[in-house]
């Protein structure tokens, strides 16, 4: 059954057993507000935006200049890869969209250089994590939303986590690839060069710089922000490249359509579970047995992020964020840990999800890319994840790493 469905039909079972059908009449208007938010808007933006973006083949020239600064490295095209997310990031802001736009043309690519496929495959799906931590992030647009926090606030939190994702997978990729003896680029590519695939990268590089400058800098906020965007995509799209049409906007109209409806379907049925959650204080019996157990700070924050990780092996991150965010931030804030800081560690621990099997979206894009089983992909991704939980255990310990670029800029 469709997760927005079990949500749903859970929550009027609820109402049904306690026997207060006043309550049924409550049902339409929690459905309703659980998308009547304003912010939500920038959601379908950003993922139109990406989506035509994408359409302009921005992809290869984003490769072409990520390979240019690091393939001359053993694994150096492993490397590009990393490097191409954290620019791709920056324009659509989904894992998944990210996977399926970069498998499709580096998993081939890195075959054919001689990399196992199993760990081309693995690669892309890790570093497509970088995309809802690098702002700007959908999964960062519904938590800001549903738990009343500041989006700008949140995509300046996930700066650095962000970068220091893509360190450690870079480390952790060319050890890899030096164990593995792995191929590296002929030479390292004249000055020239880089400038050149600069140049021709630099409308896609102008785009996360237009959206996070104006968002950071007051010049609007992250709706307007995402519906900028996609004037920019669309300006780069039919005048500068002229290499789509109105047929191509037609498809990533759909395309967005039915991404946006299937999470606002969530949203909406998750309105009414979360408000039953507060109704039966959920929330605080929670936070109740957890301080019973221990009220230290960091023992808590371990508890949390191994519920979060376990729950992300079988869950949709959506889901998961949209009924565990209302019952396990109040606890978080309860010994001390800043929105902020919280909002972070929860949206990191769920993208992990995203390659942890058995249910990971975006093991199962890569796989289908590569049209290979998801065992093959299994073991090569696993130290990756570790060096992404490593990560995790870093941001959650030191809360400078995530709040010190939100406190310059005055969010804090």
């Amino acid at each position: 059954m469709p997760v927005a469905f079990v949500l749903g039909v859970t929550s009027l079972l609820v109402i049904l057993i306690k026997g207060d059908l006043n309550l049924l009449q409550l049902i339409p208007s929690r459905v309703y507000s659980g998308i009547d938010m304003f912010p939500l808007m920038a959601m379908p933006l950003f993922i139109l935006a990406g989506d035509i973006m994408n359409k302009t083949g921005i992809t290869k020239q984003l490769v072409t200049l990520a390979l240019r600064l690091v393939g001359h490295f053993r694994g150096g095209l492993a490397c590009a890869t990393i490097v191409a997310e954290m620019f791709f990031s920056g324009i659509t802001g989904s894992a998944v969209a990210d996977a399926a736009a970069l498998g499709s043309l580096l998993i081939p690519a890195m075959e054919r250089e001689g990399y196992p496929k199993g760990f081309s495959a693995a690669l892309v799906a890790a570093s497509s994590c970088l995309g809802p931590i690098i702002p700007p992030s959908t999964i960062m647009v519904i938590y800001g939303s549903i738990m009343g926090i500041s989006i700008a606030g949140l995509f300046a939190a996930g700066l650095i986590p962000g970068l220091l994702m893509a360190a450690a997978l870079m480390f952790c990729s060319y050890k890899i690839a030096l164990k593995g003896n792995y191929p590296k680029g002929e030479r390292r590519a004249s000055i020239q060069e880089i400038m050149c695939s600069f140049k021709q990268a630099i409308l896609a590089l102008f785009l996360p710089a237009i959206i996070l400058g104006g968002i950071l800098g007051g010049v609007f906020t992250p709706t307007e922000a995402a519906g900028v965007s996609v004037i920019f995509a669309l300006v780069i799209g039919f005048a500068v490249y002229r290499n789509i049409n109105l047929k191509d906007l037609w498809n990533s109209l759909c395309d967005m359509t039915l991404v946006t409806a299937v999470v606002f379907i969530i949203l909406s049925t998750a309105a009414i579970f979360s408000w039953l959650l507060a109704s039966e204080q959920v929330p605080q019996i929670l936070s109740n047995f957890v301080l019973a157990l221990t009220t230290n700070k960091y023992l808590v924050l371990l508890i949390i992020n191994v519920v979060l990780l376990i729950v992300g092996c079988f869950m949709d991150q959506t889901a998961a964020l949209l009924i565990l965010a209302p019952v396990f931030a109040p606890l978080a804030y309860q010994v001390g840990v800043h929105p902020l800081h919280f909002g972070i560690i929860m949206i990191l621990n769920l993208v992990i999800g995203l390659i942890t099997p058995p249910l990971g979206a975006c093991l199962f894009t890569v796989c289908s890319i590569g049209h290979m089983p998801l065992e093959a992909v299994v073991k090569p991704i696993f130290p990756l994840t570790l060096s992404l939980i490593a990560i995790l255990m870093l941001i959650t310990y030191i809360p400078e790493l995530s709040l010190i670029i939100p406190k310059l800029l005055g969010f804090l």
